[in-house]
Order: structure tokens, then C-alpha cells, then sequence
């Protein structure tokens, strides 16, 4: 294996260094696309399960539904005021619904497409 003459050389402590980073950090399976292209799955990831069919369109409907059912008592004339704590703990209270799914954080990913 030889270097080309323009490649910049790295210190020995930096190249030990990122030896010592790319060791600790975790090991994946390599698997390849439709394409053809390698990619990555994290350990993290594999033991996620992800849901097919039947069952994901369930959890996607009972998502839409929970995001619905938490801005549904701010709406129309007797629409009452909520109060939302932050993480830092300022309070706001407001009936306005898109300022309540803006303070939301949320993790499912079609309830996201909602909130946004």
C-alpha cells in the first residue's frame, strides 16, 4: 500500500485517536439496497420491530387519533385554554391549536407529519 505524495500524513496521536473511536463505537450489520448500496444497520436499530401491514396502519390511526383528541377541547366557541409546561418550565396558556401542537414534542413519526 503506498501513499500518494500529495495526501497530507496525520499524527500518530490523532491516527490513534480516531483508530480509538472507530473501535468504540457500535458494530452494525452491512447490508445492500435495491440499488446495490451498502448500508449500515445499527445494533440499536435491528432490535427495534417494526410494525407491517394491519398492525402499522393501527398505530398510525390511534397516533392521528391522540393528536387529535389533545387540541379537539381548545376548538370552537367553548373551546377551553390549555396550559403547556416546557422543559425549562415556562408556562403557556393558550386555545390556539397550532401553537399547542407546536410545543408538543413528539416521537411517532406520522404524528410528527401531523404536528408539522
Amino acid at each position: 500500500l503506498k501513499r500518494h505524495p500529495s495526501a497530507p500524513t496525520l499524527p500518530s496521536s490523532l491516527l490513534r485517536a480516531v483508530l480509538f473511536a472507530a473501535m468504540a463505537m457500535p458494530t452494525g450489520q452491512i447490508a445492500m439496497d435495491e440499488y446495490g448500496n451498502p448500508f449500515i444497520i445499527m445494533e440499536e436499530q435491528a432490535k427495534k420491530k417494526r410494525l407491517k401491514g394491519t398492525e402499522a396502519h393501527k398505530a398510525n390511526i390511534l397516533a392521528a387519533k391522540a393528536i387529535a383528541e389533545s387540541v379537539r377541547s381548545s376548538m370552537g366557541p367553548k373551546g377551553m385554554d390549555k396550559m403547556v409546561i416546557s422543559p425549562d418550565g415556562d408556562v403557556l396558556v393558550t386555545n390556539d391549536g397550532a401553537t399547542i401542537l407546536e410545543k408538543m414534542d413528539v416521537q411517532h413519526h406520522i404524528a410528527k407529519l401531523l404536528v408539522d
